[in-house]
């Protein structure tokens, strides 16, 4: 078996800023639970729960993210993907592995490390959640925004990171971030040419990774090789504040208003937040009395 010491991860920089794209180095290329034929294995087990999302080597950085495994559908199902990965064509992502426990392990071994530093600075971590992509030679992830904070770690291979600051508007608009928190639409998130010269570039090597904060726009260009990355992400207290005002202007642009965008009027927010919380509750608790499922996001793990 493959020796591990642990992820070992390395914040780049000074004091972590939770609202800023950052390098991240860590030791995860030898845990035993991400070499190829334990991740093939893992598939199997998410495909059996429909956790496993697909499609061909052929999409675009303007390839709607959302649509792509209509679009552009790989010629293999996700478990022949997986098993021919060098040869399938296919880009691959196992959805929500912590709900596989050692996987959940997994996310815990790794958020648990920079917890202690990101608690300094963004406390409140919850609603953990473990993705991994397994991609052929040269596939494209489109470009596209997250709802969570992410470390994405680069275990085998080579992949090329195009990513935006989340708070660049000239890239990313206050109304596609309340379309997306609303109704998780990337309508408008839409990739140009002209966005390149205001993107931070990484090459990813085994080894090497990136924070990148909830909405920062990214797209992916896998290397010559068959690539493994591993994201662990999670919500935070502003997180889910954030969420939530968006939530709360996009219910205002509906009814005909144009609200100041978040963060511009502390004391608005402070106001629209109280209201639209206790609105959300009044809706939660009729959807409890229904026997209908309600969204936690300050569960420790996300739900699938």
């Amino acid at each position: 078996m493959t020796s591990h010491t642990g992820p070992q991860i390395e914040l780049d920089g000074g004091r972590f800023d939770p609202t800023r794209v950052a390098a991240v180095r860590h030791q995860l290329m030898g845990h035993p639970l991400l070499q190829l034929d334990e991740l093939v294995a893992l598939g199997r087990r998410l495909a059996a729960k429909d956790s496993v999302r697909w499609h061909n080597d052929q999409a675009a950085p303007d390839t709607s993210f959302n649509f792509a495994p209509e679009t552009h559908q790989a010629r293999w199902s996700a478990v022949q993907s997986l098993e021919r990965i060098e040869e399938a064509r296919a880009w691959c992502s196992l959805l929500n592995v912590q709900q596989d426990p050692p996987y959940r392990a997994l996310v815990d071994e790794i958020l648990d490390q920079v917890k202690p530093r990101i608690d300094e600075a963004d406390p409140g971590m919850c609603f953990r959640a473990g993705w991994i992509f397994i991609t052929s030679p040269g596939a494209i992830t489109p470009y596209h925004i997250d709802h969570e904070n992410n470390f994405i770690l680069q275990v085998r291979g080579t992949k090329t990171v195009h990513v935006w600051e989340p708070l660049d508007r000239e890239v990313l608009s206050e109304e596609a971030l309340e379309l997306f928190h609303a109704a998780s639409q990337r309508d408008r998130v839409t990739w140009r040419e002209a966005f390149e010269v205001r993107a931070r570039r990484f090459e990813f090597e085994p080894g090497m990774g990136g924070y990148m904060p909830a909405t920062s726009p990214h797209w992916v260009k896998n290397g010559p090789g068959v690539s493994v990355t591993v994201s662990a992400t999670y919500y935070t207290d502003a997180t889910t504040r954030r969420k939530l005002l968006h939530r709360a202007n996009h219910a205002l642009r509906q009814r005909g208003w144009s609200p100041a965008p978040v963060g511009e009027h502390p004391l608005r927010d402070a106001a629209k937040l109280r209201a639209f919380r206790l609105a959300r509750a009044g809706r939660h608790l009729l959807k409890r009395l229904a026997g209908r499922p309600v969204e936690d996001l300050e569960s420790r793990y996300a739900t699938t």
